[in-house]
């Protein structure tokens, strides 16, 4: 088991990559470390120089960030996970910070806050601001976070998060759905401001604003259905009675001033409404129990994961102890 494990998921970084992780080799070497660059098929010179600067390299064959960290999460063991993206966009001398939060104070995710310092100057696409300045904005009002940074590809992650977080997102949304995994799960969470930096001249981003900022917002409308099933399903089940009773209304006065109803079909449509609203509230109290259920067997699964870890550690110590003798 490693004690920190610097992941970087690359697809044709070759301008940036040996730069960033000769900086990560440098602004840990006060602690045992090792980097590992995952890349997703480049087809330019990223591997051959990740391999001359230092770094582990493995591979990830489908396309998509969330693709690499899931397959990061799955192989590799370590006390502490350090994420950074390889286009050199985050500096480096946070690193050891962002480490010391999982090893000596617990946090499950630390969070490089980018929106808090230099990001919207350095930032050249406006679009980009407000899609980050969006997302934190929903996410934090829709499940009581304090989540500075929804979108940082800069995180440290304790081994407690890694293993027991299901990666559901194939692309860059991923970042999104991490966050919202902490704050629901109750995971200690922290935010470090960093200095932000544009990408250097002739490196050019992977994500498209308009596909992968409409991507972002499907998953926030989709984890907040998973995860708020009695709110979403009943902000549905109220519009439908909203609906239903201005279609209603002019019914019930027709009938109380000249004692008729005049428009059945309006009458059948608007029960039928109201027979969907309440069916569909039914089903938000019903996923609701079974999510209260989930949360139960989470924690359950977090003890077995912390279990499991301590001993991981300890049969660790113990074969370093035979090695030295």
């Amino acid at each position: 088991m490693d004690k920190v494990a610097v992941l970087i998921p690359c697809y044709n970084e070759e301008k940036t990559i040996g730069k960033v992780v000769k900086d990560f080799k440098e602004a840990l070497k006060s602690i045992e470390h090792v980097i590992y660059v995952y890349d997703n098929n480049s087809t330019d010179k990223t591997v051959k120089i990740a391999k001359k600067a230092g770094a582990v390299v493995r591979h990830e064959y489908s396309q998509g960030k969330g693709n690499v960290i899931r397959r990061m999460f799955r192989e590799i063991d370590a006390e502490c996970y350090l994420m950074v993206d390889g286009d050199d966009t985050y500096p480096a001398e946070h690193a050891l910070d962002m480490v010391k939060l999982v090893l000596e104070k617990q946090a499950d995710m630390v969070v490089g806050d980018r929106l808090s310092s230099t990001y919207f100057q350095e930032n050249k696409r406006p679009f980009h601001n407000f899609g980050n300045s969006l997302v934190r904005f929903s996410v934090n009002k829709l499940f009581n976070a304090n989540i500075k940074d929804m979108m940082t590809g800069y995180r440290a992650f304790s081994y407690l998060f890694v293993k027991t977080y299901p990666v559901l997102s194939k692309g860059f949304e991923i970042e999104t759905e991490m966050s919202i995994h902490t704050a629901y799960r109750n995971m200690r969470l922290e935010n470090v401001v960093i200095n932000y930096r544009d990408r250097p001249e002739g490196s050019e981003s992977k994500l498209n604003t308009y596909s992968d900022g409409f991507k972002v917002i499907m998953t926030i409308i989709k984890l907040f259905k998973n995860y708020k099933p009695l709110l979403f399903f009943g902000a549905i089940s109220l519009l439908l009675c909203i609906i239903g009773l201005i279609l209603f209304v002019p019914i019930l006065y027709y009938y109380l001033t000249i004692h008729l109803v005049p428009r059945f079909p309006t009458l059948i449509i608007c029960g039928t409404i109201f027979s969907i609203a309440f069916v569909i509230q039914i089903a938000g109290i019903i996923l609701d129990s079974l999510l209260a259920q989930d949360k139960r067997n989470f924690e359950f699964k977090l003890n077995i994961v912390q279990n499991w870890f301590k001993s991981k550690k300890k049969k660790a110590k113990k074969q370093e102890s035979q090695e030295s003798k």
